[in-house]
C-alpha cells in the first residue's frame, strides 16, 4: 500500500506538470503538432473507418455498454455486488471530472481541416475517450485478476487491458479529435484515480480482515478465488457464500488452497 501510494503521488504531480506545459504552450505541449502530423501521414478511407469503428467503444454509447458487460461478468464470477459499486462509482467520478476539466479548461480541438469527420466541438482537454476507458478498464482488469489464478493469465490480461487503453487514446490524436496532451492526462489522470480506488478497496480489506483475525487480500492468497471457500478446485470465481473478493474462510481462517 505505502508503494501504491508513492504511485498515485507520482502520478499526481504528473497530471499537474502536463496541465501546466498546457497552460504555457511549453514542455510536452511541444509534441502536439509533430504528432498530429505524424498522424495525418498514416491515415487511410480504410484505416479511417476502422479507428473511428474503434474509438466510438469508449464513447458516450460505446463505454457505458462495454462497462456494463464486464462489470456484469465480474459479479457473476464473484457473486458479490462489490464490482458494481468500484466501478460504477470510479467511472462517474471520471465522467464528472472530464466534464468540469473541459469547462474550465476549456482548450480548443485541433481544426476540422486536420481532422478525420465525424467532427466534435467539445473542449479538448482533457480527452474523455482515454480518461473514462482508462478508469474502467484498469478497474476491470484489477478485479479480474483477483480472481484469477494463473500468473501467466494475470499478465496477458494486464497486456491486453494496457493496450487497449493505449490504443484508444492514439485513436483521439490519429483522427484528429484531441491534441497528444489531452489523451496524456487522460492517462494519467486516469490510472492516479484507480490507484486511489485500488488502494481505497485494499484499505477496507486490510482492516476488515484485520477485525476478524485474517490475511489482508493479495493476488496470491486463496481467498481471492471462487474455489477458495470449497478448499479446492482449478477454476476461478467467488467464494460460496457469496461474500466480497479477499474474505477469510469460516471463523476467519483462510480457506484452503486449491
Amino acid at each position: 500500500m505505502l508503494i501504491g501510494g508513492v504511485v498515485v503521488v507520482v502520478l499526481a504531480l504528473l497530471s499537474a506538470e502536463v496541465y501546466d506545459d498546457v497552460v504555457d504552450d511549453a514542455g510536452l505541449a511541444n509534441l502536439d503538432k509533430p504528432t498530429l502530423g505524424m498522424m495525418e501521414q498514416l491515415r487511410s478511407p480504410g484505416l479511417d473507418a476502422f479507428v473511428t469503428g474503434f474509438t466510438n467503444i469508449g464513447g458516450g454509447i460505446g463505454m457505458p455498454i462495454l462497462a456494463s458487460i464486464l462489470t456484469a461478468w465480474l459479479i457473476w464470477t464473484s457473486r458479490t455486488w462489490r464490482p458494481l459499486i468500484l466501478i460504477g462509482g470510479a467511472a462517474a467520478v471520471s465522467v464528472t471530472a472530464t466534464s468540469l476539466g473541459k469547462t474550465l479548461i476549456g482548450r480548443a480541438r485541433p481544426d476540422h481541416s486536420d481532422a478525420v469527420p465525424p467532427y466534435e466541438n467539445s473542449p479538448s482537454f482533457p480527452s474523455g475517450h482515454t480518461l473514462n476507458t482508462t478508469v474502467v478498464i484498469g478497474l476491470v482488469v484489477y478485479l479480474a485478476c483477483l480472481q484469477i489464478q494463473s500468473t501467466a493469465a494475470r499478465a496477458g490480461l494486464i497486456v491486453a487491458g494496457g493496450s487497449f487503453i493505449f490504443a484508444m487514446g492514439m485513436s483521439r490524436v490519429y483522427l484528429g479529435h484531441h491534441w497528444m496532451t489531452d489523451v496524456i492526462i487522460g492517462w494519467v489522470l486516469g490510472l492516479a484515480w484507480v490507484g486511489i480506488v485500488i488502494l481505497a478497496h485494499r484499505l477496507f480489506h486490510a482492516i476488515r480482515h484485520r477485525e476478524h483475525a485474517g490475511p489482508a487480500p493479495t493476488f496470491d492468497h486463496p481467498a481471492h478465488l471462487r474455489d477458495g471457500a470449497a478448499g479446492g478446485g482449478a477454476g476461478g470465481g467467488a467464494p460460496e457464500d457469496g461474500d466480497d473478493v479477499g474474505a477469510p474462510g469460516p471463523a476467519g481462517r483462510p480457506p484452503a488452497a486449491g
